[in-house]
């Protein structure tokens, strides 16, 4: 009996030509529905969920341990880093690949073969529809022109930080903002012009995500050792202001022109903070909140939480867990594809 490991294994330790597609027993594709596409690393997966209903509808078995992912604005095609490692205290080489996820199909593609570039984690698609992807073993910022046919890199940069994470990118695609965490750094790569010399700051101790405020004037980093939020002058790269938030702020995302939400998964909160850095409340999770995805027009959030193996829906305006829906193992990035 061929086991997934054993296909895996059949068809090449470099590139996945398709991925086994499993439609969930009893579960039809459902028209005009919100599609929650959800990477569940250690299930070494993608799933398709019905927002409303939390019903699996789809997966897409991968290689071990995809983590980050991105989507075209077609919502044509999906980009899976292949990590390759369960965490980034995992010890190993791990994966050096992109996956590419077709919607429409929800099956894969095609293996973007990456090496030597390996342990891809931070991914990144600009209003162009170009993708990034960053090697944390080899500190360096992949780019891909047309990602949909691209056989390899179009282009890499080198980003200067030890242990490269996770990056935020402008929308134009012209700055990416990579973090480093063995360096303690945030770095200011211009992914297009390797002859520009990246700008680093230390913002605090084990840097993690990151995100630009709606006009692309201030980066806020999440500052995990050093219990911090801290507010970044992307003109300077000059550290503006600086909060300590308590536990471990994993996640940073901009809510609006005022509004930040942070993931902490020490205290298992979702909390609001303004874009000055004052908190405003906090909720509680049942469970280790990894990831959020942001509804497009509702006041939704879709929180991924480790552990339970679950996503938390949260009403933004009330702040209140007011849905929430089982998963695979691990459930880590996700992508809201609004009903067409």
């Amino acid at each position: 009996m061929a086991t997934r490991r054993t296909v895996i294994k059949a068809v090449g330790a470099g590139a996945l030509a398709s991925g086994l597609s499993t439609p969930a027993s009893g579960a039809p594709r459902a028209a005009r529905a919100d599609v929650l596409l959800v990477v569940e690393k250690s299930s070494h997966a993608v799933s398709f969920y019905d927002a409303e209903s939390g019903q699996l509808r789809q997966t897409v078995r991968l290689p071990d341990y995809p983590h980050e992912m991105v989507v075209d604005s077609r919502r044509r095609f999906a980009y899976v880093g292949h990590y390759g490692v369960r965490m980034s205290s995992s010890v190993g080489e791990g994966g050096a690949a992109v996956f590419v996820i077709d919607l429409a199909e929800r099956s894969l593609a095609r293996t973007i073969d990456t090496r030597p570039f390996n342990r891809i984690h931070g991914m990144g698609i600009d209003h162009h529809d170009r993708l990034y992807a960053l090697s944390e073993e080899k500190a360096a910022l992949l780019g891909f022109d047309d990602p949909s046919t691209d056989p390899a890199p179009t282009r890499a940069v080198p980003t200067h930080g030890v242990k490269t994470h996770l990056f935020t990118l402008s929308r134009d695609g012209e700055r990416a903002y990579v973090t480093g965490l063995l360096s303690h750094t945030v770095s200011l790569v211009r992914p297009h012009d390797a002859a520009v010399p990246p700008v680093l700051v230390t913002p605090g101790q084990l840097p993690e995500s990151s995100c630009l405020s709606r006009d692309e004037k201030t980066l806020f980093v999440g500052a995990r050792k050093s219990a911090s939020l801290v507010a970044v002058d992307t003109r300077t790269m000059k550290v503006r202001r600086t909060r300590k938030t308590g536990g471990d702020p994993l996640r940073v995302y901009t809510l609006d022109d005022e509004r930040l939400l942070v993931t902490d998964i020490v205290a298992n909160t979702l909390a609001l903070w303004s874009t000055d850095l004052r908190p405003i409340r906090s909720l509680g999770l049942d469970g280790t909140p990894s990831a959020v995805t942001l509804h497009p027009s509702r006041p939704l959030a879709y929180v991924s939480l480790l552990g339970t193996n679950r996503i938390a829906v949260v009403d933004l305006d009330r702040f209140a867990v007011v849905d929430g829906f089982a998963t695979q193992l691990e459930p880590d990035a996700s992508v809201l594809l609004p009903a067409p």
